[in-house]
């Protein structure tokens, strides 16, 4: 027999290099009308919880939460944000180094409502001042008031004057001086706003830095009062004249 007659080349050769397929099977199968990397129908790629985004987090929760309320770092009265942790109060390094003040008030019994301080007041500051010292007035100007003050002095000096007047030629105005030898320096007058009212509840705090004063009433701040006497452990007293009745005052250090 003749070898063409015993091999039948009727038939295309279904022979490829590396081995036999399946006659118009491609090389890597599929299912028929299937994508070459099948899903779940109707589910993505990447598989999430039904309902739930790729990145959960808990219903109404931001995706980096911070406890309900509070800041990542304490702010003074109309201070913008700033990122970062909270820090912990800074230790002295140095003997001398003036402490924090204890706290003082809100005055009365445990249990009871804060009483009305006796005005004059007069409070020791053991401690003298230092950066961050925080001091809290909440009380209430008297009606028909003329004025109220609120000293932070050192002996006789007076580190830190500061005197809402109510009527002074007919304007509001609030100063601010030093008192240093017995004279008084250059007053400190000019504010945008006035913001003590006859008869009305206030909130003052003064906040103490290593080159200032900052004043914020009613959670708003006011003024900055550069310092006049740079010793601040010497600034050993804090006083409160006039036309006010007093609630409470505190004095504590800010984280």
């Amino acid at each position: 027999m003749d070898l063409s007659d015993a091999l039948d080349f009727s038939q295309p050769n279904n022979q490829q290099a590396g081995g036999p397929v399946w006659p118009s099977q491609p090389a890597n199968p599929t299912w028929p009308g299937q994508p070459a990397n099948p899903t779940w129908p109707g589910q993505p790629a990447n598989p999430t919880w039904p309902g739930q985004p790729a990145n959960p987090t808990w219903p109404g929760q931001p995706a980096n939460p911070t406890w309900p309320a509070q800041p990542n770092q304490p702010l003074w009265p109309g201070q913008p944000g700033q990122p970062g942790q909270p820090q912990p109060p800074q230790q002295p390094t140095a003997p001398g180094w003036p402490g924090p003040a204890p706290q003082t008030g809100p005055y009365g019994a445990p249990g009871q409502a804060p009483k009305a301080l006796t005005v004059p007041f007069d409070l020791p500051l053991q401690s003298g001042a230092y950066n961050k010292m925080l001091i809290t007035i909440i009380g209430e100007v008297k009606p028909n008031p003329k004025n109220f003050t609120v000293n932070l002095t050192r002996g006789n000096d007076i580190a830190f004057h500061l005197n809402p007047r109510f009527n002074e030629d007919g304007k509001k105005v609030v100063v601010r001086n030093s008192m240093i030898g017995n004279q008084w320096g250059k007053e400190e007058r000019q504010l945008s706003s006035f913001p003590f009212a006859p008869g009305k509840p206030f909130e003052l705090k003064i906040l103490c830095t290593d080159t200032e004063f900052k004043v914020a009433v009613n959670k708003l701040h006011l003024l900055e009062y550069k310092h006049r006497i740079r010793e601040l452990n010497q600034i050993k007293g804090l006083t409160i004249h006039n036309d006010v009745t007093l609630n409470s005052v505190n004095v504590e250090t800010l984280q």
